[in-house]
C-alpha cells in the first residue's frame, strides 16, 4: 500500500450508538472519503482535511469497538474499524495530515499517548508550539513526517515544554490601588456637623490587608455585638481623632468605649508580624558601620525634624500614631498585591479568607526549619575562628546546560587558557602551503607505510579541540578576524545544512538514551536506520573539514 494513501473496511456511524454502515474509507494527504458498499445508501463522504481539528479514539482492550471519531468544528464523523491496529493506522496517517494541511504547514499530531485522548486546547498549544519555533517545526517534520520518529515518542520528551507554554496563560490577578484610604473625603448635608463616608468592597479589602486588627475586630464584633454599619461608625470615628493628632483626647475617647479603644491602640497583630521580620534579619549586621551611606545626617539632607520631643505619660504610649508607618505599610501591601481571589461584595467573607490566607502563610514559615537554620549557620561563620575550622568543601551547582552551545564556548576558553604562549594550529593554508603538506604526508606513506591507522590519534585530538575551539559561535575567537569563525568560512545553505543535522542528531541522542537500554528489535532496527542515514549524509560534511 502506498505510504500517501490508507485504504480500510469500516463503518461509517453518525454517533457512538448507531448500528452503522459497511464501506470503504479511503485517506490521503489531502481529504478523506467514504463509500457505502450499498450504492443504494447515500451517505457517502468527501471531507477535506483542512477542515478537520483533530480526533478521539476508543481505548483498547476496553471491550469497545475500535472507534476512530473525527472531529470539526461542529461534529465529527465515527468510523468503526474491524480491528485495532487498523484503526491506529487511520489514527496516526489523520494526524499526519491534519499537520501537512495546517496553514502554517507544522501543526501537531494529535496521537495519544498510550491511547490518552488529547482535548483540543492540549493541541491547540502543541500546534502554537510548532508555529512559534521553526527549529522545532523542522525536527518535527524530519522525524515525525519522515517516520523516524512516531508522534508519542517526538512529543513524550517535551512534555514539560507544553506544560510551561500552558502555565503561562494564568489569569493575572488586579492590584490593590495605590490610594490611601484616610485620603478619602467624607460628604456633608451642609445642614449638620455629620459627615458620611461611602465604602466600597475595594476600600474594605485594603483595610483589611493593611490593619489586620481591624479584621479581627470585624470578626468578632459584628453582628453578635454590634451591626455592620456601627462596626464601621467607630473605624471613622477613630480615624478622625487620630487626625486631630490629640492623643490626651484620644486616649479619653478609648477610656469610655471599649469597641472605640480597638481602633485607636496600635495594631498588635501587625507589631507581632514586624517582630517576626525583624528576626530573619542577619544579626551580624552592623547597622552603624553602614550610616555613612546615609546622607540624612548631613545638614541640608532629609527631612527637617523638630528635636524637641513630649514626654508623653506611659499611658499614652499605646495611642501614638506615626505616619511614616502607615506609608510604610500601605506600601508594603500595595506591591504585595491581592492575596486572595475572592470576589465578592460580602464583608465577612473577605475578612475571613484574608485570616485564612495568613494563617496558612505563618503555618508554613513555622514548617520551614530551614530558615532559622540558614540563620544559625550565618551567624556561626561570622563569629567562628578560621584557625580552628575544618576547610570548607566549595559550593557545588548541580549542572544544567540549557542551550549545548555555551557548552563549546566555556570548552573554547579553556582551550585557550591552556594553549596560551604555544603555537596556534592554523585552520587555513595556501595553496603551496597545502601542497607542501600533501607531499611530506605521501613521503610518509611511502616510507612507514599504511600499518599504521589513517588517522593519528594525536592528529584527531588535535582536530577535535580546532573544531571545538571554533564550531561553538563567534564570542570567542581564535583567528586574525574577532568577527569570523569557521562556520561563517562555509557557503550559507552548508552551513545551514550542518547546524540543522548537528540539532537532529541532538533530537535522536535525546530519543535513543531515553529507550536504553534497546531490548525489542523494532527499536534496535529503528535506531540503526537512523545513524545509517545520518552517517550517509555526513559523509559530505566530514570531507569538507578534512580538507
Amino acid at each position: 500500500m502506498d505510504a500517501s494513501q490508507v485504504v480500510k473496511r469500516v463503518k461509517y456511524k453518525s454517533s457512538v450508538k448507531a448500528p452503522g454502515i459497511d464501506g470503504i474509507l479511503k485517506m490521503t494527504r489531502e481529504r478523506f472519503t467514504f463509500r457505502p458498499n450499498d450504492p443504494s445508501k447515500s451517505q457517502s463522504l468527501n471531507v477535506d482535511f483542512r477542515l478537520i481539528k483533530g480526533h478521539k479514539s476508543s481505548k483498547e482492550g476496553s471491550g469497545k469497538p475500535a472507534l476512530l471519531n473525527i472531529t470539526k468544528d461542529q461534529g465529527g464523523y465515527f468510523f468503526e474499524f474491524e480491528n485495532f491496529p487498523d484503526r491506529e493506522l487511520c489514527r496516526d496517517f489523520v494526524a499526519k495530515a491534519i499537520i501537512a494541511n495546517t496553514s502554517s504547514g507544522a501543526s501537531e499530531k494529535a496521537t495519544p499517548i498510550n491511547n490518552e485522548q488529547l482535548s483540543s486546547a492540549e493541541m491547540q498549544r502543541r500546534i502554537k508550539l510548532l508555529q512559534e519555533d521553526s527549529e522545532l517545526q523542522k525536527l518535527h517534520q524530519q522525524f515525525v513526517m519522515g517516520g523516524v520518529l512516531s508522534e508519542t515518542e517526538f512529543w513524550a520528551t517535551r512534555k514539560k515544554l507544553v506544560d510551561v507554554n500552558a502555565s503561562r496563560r494564568v489569569k493575572q490577578r488586579v492590584g490593590l490601588k495605590s490610594d490611601m484610604t484616610f485620603n478619602v473625603k467624607p460628604s456633608s448635608d451642609g445642614q449638620s456637623n455629620r459627615v458620611t463616608f461611602n465604602l466600597t468592597p475595594e476600600m474594605i479589602h485594603q483595610i483589611f490587608a493593611e490593619k489586620p486588627a481591624v479584621r479581627q475586630a470585624y470578626l468578632n464584633f459584628v453582628p453578635n455585638k454590634m451591626t455592620e454599619r456601627d462596626f464601621w461608625t467607630k473605624y471613622w470615628r477613630a480615624q478622625y481623632l487620630h487626625s486631630a493628632r490629640n492623643i490626651v483626647a484620644t486616649a479619653a475617647e478609648a477610656a469610655e468605649d471599649e469597641e472605640l479603644a480597638v481602633f485607636l491602640k496600635q495594631d498588635p497583630i501587625l507589631a507581632s508580624e514586624t517582630r517576626q521580620k525583624i528576626r530573619k534579619v542577619d544579626p551580624t549586621l552592623d547597622m552603624e558601620a553602614d550610616e555613612g551611606d546615609d546622607y540624612t545626617h548631613i545638614p541640608g539632607h532629609g527631612l527637617a525634624v523638630e528635636n524637641t520631643k513630649d514626654e508623653l505619660e506611659a499611658q499614652y504610649e499605646p495611642f501614638k500614631r506615626s505616619f511614616m508607618q502607615d506609608i510604610n505599610r500601605h506600601a508594603a501591601v500595595v506591591l504585595e498585591g491581592r492575596t486572595i481571589d475572592v470576589e465578592t461584595a460580602d464583608t465577612r467573607t473577605v475578612a475571613e479568607a484574608l485570616a485564612s490566607s495568613k494563617r496558612v502563610e505563618l503555618a508554613k514559615e513555622a514548617s520551614n526549619g530551614n530558615v532559622n537554620q540558614e540563620r544559625l549557620d550565618r551567624i556561626s561563620r561570622m563569629s567562628e575562628i578560621e584557625d580552628l575550622q575544618a576547610p570548607r568543601e566549595p559550593p557545588v551547582a548541580p549542572l544544567c546546560i540549557k542551550d549545548p552551545r555555551d557548552y563549546f564556548d566555556s570548552q573554547q576558553v579553556n582551550a585557550t587558557n591552556q594553549e596560551a604562549g604555544t603555537k596556534q594550529m592554523k585552520s587555513r593554508l595556501s595553496t603551496s602551503e597545502a601542497y607542501g603538506s600533501l607531499r611530506v604526508f605521501i613521503s610518509e606513506i611511502r616510507t612507514v607505510g599504511l600499518s599504521d591507522p589513517i588517522v593519528r590519534p594525536e592528529v584527531a585530538v588535535m582536530v577535535f579541540n580546532g573544531l571545538t575551539q571554533n564550531i561553538s559561535s563567534s564570542k570567542y575567537q581564535l583567528g586574525k578576524n574577532p568577527h569570523e569563525s569557521i562556520l561563517d568560512t562555509l557557503p550559507r545553505v552548508t552551513k545551514e545544512e550542518l547546524l540543522l543535522h548537528w540539532t537532529s542528531i541532538q533530537e535522536l541522542l535525546k530519543h535513543f538514551w531515553s529507550s536504553y537500554p534497546i531490548t525489542t528489535t523494532y527499536l534496535y532496527t529503528k535506531v540503526i536506520s537512523a545513524l545509517l542515514s545520518y552517517y550517509v549524509e555526513f559523509v559530505p560534511f566530514v570531507v569538507i573539514f578534512s580538507m
